[in-house]
């Protein structure tokens, strides 16, 4: 019978990965004798030098494009990151953007006195079509949570193969047929990896061809959006708003125009809330190392050519 994989955990205070190594059929080793680590920190210059023995690593985040950018992925090792195990937090929270706007929440929130009928537009996602551009585990989510909305969906995926799951979109398109979704859509979801050729995926030309009652959420990575061109077309209205999780630069800085622009809505990158980022990644690391035990593919694996 194989030995269980030994996995490294540099931290005291996370019991419940700990708990997910055990409970994925591995133990808890030092890093010297590790046959995998399980990396907590945030920049890779911060990353300790690698034994021979460690054939797996995962990191924290679903974004590795700073990981990538170093050099720090090898090709001696597996590496997976955290890209789908925060899907459902990340979408409810689009889904509540998307909703906040279709209410003119953003719009109400703003007065101090009760306003006539009509002052801000009210609208349905029941009958409305929601673009969304990357259907890994957020748009998956996504297109779930909005089922029972009877939305209609248009889902963007790099090849536009079909998307598994119980709910299902209109139509998926692939990347390279994008300009088809933009004129469609009163909601255009970005969701995507962020790459180098995902950059300003969302430009100029893709904000003019939007409808004008359409707005962009952005709940992936802010260097996807041309963030001057978004705030050209805000203050042109050839779009009606914008709901963002993410921006560029990040954190946007005091005294930048979209604080002041009526049609936007921002939160500062808070769409997985702590608590289930912790238990989602737990689960991450839970399935990962029961995968590695059984030499199955790891779920997340780094692409390093792809960029994600």
């Amino acid at each position: 019978m194989a030995e269980p994989p030994r996995i490294h955990i540099p931290a005291d205070d996370r019991p419940d990965l700990e708990e997910a190594v055990r409970e994925g059929g591995g133990r808890t080793a030092p890093l010297e004798r590790a046959d995998g680590l399980v990396w907590l920190g945030g920049r890779p210059d911060e990353l300790p030098e690698l034994p021979d023995s460690v054939r797996w690593v995962q990191l924290p985040s679903a974004g590795v494009e700073q990981w990538l950018r170093a050099g720090a992925i090898d090709r001696d090792r597996a590496w997976t990151s955290a890209t789908g195990a925060f899907g459902l937090p990340v979408a409810e929270h689009a889904l509540a953007l998307m909703l906040a706007a279709d209410k003119a929440i953003h719009a109400f929130a703003r007065e101090r006195s009760w306003v006539d009928e009509g002052r801000h537009r009210v609208r349905s996602l029941e009958g409305a079509t929601v673009a969304i551009i990357g259907a890994g585990g957020i748009g998956r989510a996504l297109i779930g949570l909005l089922e029972p909305f009877g939305a209609e969906v248009i889902a963007v995926t790099r090849r536009g193969r079909e998307i598994p799951g119980p709910a299902r979109p209109a139509r998926t398109l692939p990347a390279d047929r994008v300009a088809e979704a933009w004129p469609e859509a009163h909601h255009v979801v970005i969701a995507a990896p962020a790459t180098d050729g995902t950059r300003h995926l969302v430009g100029a030309p893709e904000l003019e061809s939007m409808r004008e009652d359409a707005w962009l959420v952005n709940v992936a990575r802010g260097s996807l959006v041309d963030t001057d061109a978004l705030v050209a077309a805000l203050r042109a209205g050839s779009i009606a708003g914008a709901a963002l999780d993410v921006t560029d630069p990040e954190p946007l800085p005091d005294g930048h125009p979209l604080w002041d622009l009526p049609n936007v809505l921002i939160t500062p990158h808070v769409a997985t809330p702590p608590e289930a980022e912790r238990r989602h990644f737990a689960g991450r690391v839970r399935e990962n190392v029961r995968r590695l035990a059984a030499g199955e593919e790891l779920e997340g694996l780094i692409d390093p050519e792809g960029g994600y």
